[in-house]
């Protein structure tokens, strides 16, 4: 086989290119691989002889040292894409992987704020610097969209279209969709349109990037956890939370307020019905929460 890290150069474009994969996502699949990489060094052996036996020894070890059954699925999918692209690409005559079974990773809750929590949030950020009116956009963009954090970073200017109350944004493998956008996210984009962007020096290239840090560049992913994890603290809010879980937050309470699960899909940019329906089990647990606090029966009990 070529050598190896002219190999992994070409399943990255591969996965780019020809899966249409995000850089993001297609950067996971590669650290996926590179795990496997170092487990077969170690044993000496090229990659492309690996057996289901090695391969099976190989996700015990991710066992061993404590990575959790979700992250291990996560990683065994990304081996399975590599040896199909050596398959495809003649490098290897069989697919060790056919027969190597995922674990069950179980269904995880995502965390979830309620709507006085996000108020309080907002309630904490200092709207009499130029950063507060503009982390203020961020949360009700993020929020009221339901947008991933790499596309809230990526979104442009030009793909805002205020009057008919909607926004362009680059999805997963650079997939287009068209988002619904509210009053009142859009009046504090224009605020800081108008009282903060407008005043900053924009570094060459970020011209219709809506977001830019202090520097006049794009604003990174990181920066977004920090503003949000920042504001939590302020508001006391316990809980593990993320850009993501604005998301979460989003697509729940659109459902508690009677949302079709086909439109929260098709706002979240979601492939397969099956992902959205993660809100339903979210909304069911609550339900069980309310009947037991409720019921005549359990009150009765208490």
């Amino acid at each position: 086989m070529d050598d190896i890290e002219q190999v992994r150069a070409r399943y990255n474009v591969y996965l780019q290119v020809e899966k249409g994969l995000s850089a993001n996502t297609a950067a996971s699949y590669g650290d996926d691989v590179d795990k496997l990489l170092g487990y077969m060094a170690q044993s000496h052996k090229p990659v492309e002889e690996a057996t289901l036996d090695d391969l099976e020894t190989f996700v015990a070890t991710l066992h061993d040292v404590g990575i959790a059954p979700r992250s291990t699925a996560r990683i065994i999918s990304g081996v399975k894409s590599f040896y199909k692209f050596l398959a495809a690409e003649g490098y290897t005559d069989s697919d060790p992987t056919r027969l190597l079974p995922a674990p069950k990773p179980g269904r995880h809750l995502p965390e979830v704020l309620s709507v006085d929590e996000i108020d309080r949030m907002i309630a904490c950020i200092d709207m009499s610097s130029p950063l507060g009116q503009r982390n203020r956009a961020i949360i009700e963009t993020l929020y009221g969209c339901g947008l991933r954090v790499s596309e809230l970073t990526g979104l442009r200017i030009s793909h805002i279209y205020s009057d008919e109350g909607y926004i362009i944004v680059d999805g997963k493998g650079d997939k287009q969709r068209l988002v619904p956008i509210d009053d009142i996210a859009l009046e504090q984009i224009e605020l800081y349109m108008k009282n903060t962007r407008s005043r900053q020096v924009v570094k060459r290239g970020n011209d219709d990037i809506l977001f830019l840090n202090n520097r006049g560049s794009q604003l990174s992913r990181v920066m977004v956890f920090y503003i949000i994890k920042d504001l939590c603290e302020r508001a006391g809010i316990n809980k593990t939370v993320s850009p993501h879980t604005l998301r979460h937050s989003f697509a729940t309470h659109l459902l508690e307020g009677g949302a079709n699960l086909r439109a929260i899909q098709q706002m979240l940019g979601h492939e397969s019905i099956t992902t959205t329906e993660i809100y339903v089990h979210i909304d069911r647990s609550r339900l069980r929460q309310e009947i037991l606090q409720h019921h005549p029966r359990n009150r009765h009990r208490q």
